[in-house]
């Protein structure tokens, strides 16, 4: 009997198919990595997703963010992300967070609740907490390292955090976890140097010190390698 799984079906298995039914994921970002990374897993069949994001959606995400259209400009990326998905799986249950995942907001989750967490933030701070506490709990996690200034998204890699070359941030995050006591985290990561943007009239939050440039085809490439990546390791299936 067909059902809107079924291609998914046909390579993973049924029993796979249960275990992504039954599976809790949290997605903290919902830019254009973790944007597409949750519709990904929605799409996929995995049954309940923590949604994780502060900002509204703005003029400039419509070039990259899949939640981003002219109707969605100025709601909160959460329910932006919220309405898309419920119109692809209408059974998917949904837990909406409109915060930013930083050291003073971490007490708020629970991370023996999830059986998967996909890093998509921006911060180190907020990168590190995160897999601090994924680490206390067992909870499998992945990181994005970053798609910034990036143009080419087939240098792109999975790989342990202490294999990473190239890319800044893993160096930063390698370093810090180990002050942590954290060895190992599983990354994406991209082995292309980056480029210097042109100066924005745009103004940096988030701790940030410029803006970086970004494409349409970059950060959603890295949003479908993380939940390529969250399906394989739940669904207990490698190609």
């Amino acid at each position: 009997m067909q059902h809107p799984f079924s291609r998914t079906e046909l390579l993973l298995g049924a029993e796979a198919m249960e275990r992504l039914y039954a599976a809790r994921v949290a997605v903290f970002g919902l830019g254009g990595v973790g944007g597409m990374a949750a519709e990904a897993l929605c799409r996929s069949g995995v049954g309940a997703l923590d949604l994780i994001d502060k900002d509204c959606v703005s003029l400039t995400n419509l070039n990259r963010q899949v939640f981003a259209t002219r109707d969605t400009v100025g709601r909160p990326k959460v329910e932006a992300a919220r309405d898309r998905l419920l119109a692809i799986n209408p059974d998917v249950k949904l837990t909406l967070w409109q915060c930013f995942y930083l050291p003073e907001t971490a007490a708020q989750f629970d991370f023996t609740q999830y059986d998967y967490i996909i890093d998509a933030i921006d911060t180190v701070t907020g990168k590190l907490q995160l897999a601090a506490e994924a680490h206390r709990c067992g909870t499998p996690i992945i990181s994005s390292m970053g798609t910034g200034n990036k143009l080419d998204p087939t240098a792109f890699r999975v790989a342990d955090i202490t294999e990473t070359r190239i890319c800044p941030l893993s160096r930063v995050m390698r370093k810090e976890l180990r002050k942590r006591g954290i060895e190992h985290l599983k990354v994406v990561y991209s082995e292309e140097v980056a480029m210097t943007p042109a100066e924005s009239e745009e103004v940096p939050d988030q701790g940030r010190r410029s803006i970086p440039g970004s494409t349409a085809f970059v950060p959603p490439t890295v949003g479908l390698i993380l939940a390529g990546e969250v399906v394989k390791d739940l669904a207990g299936v490698q190609p």
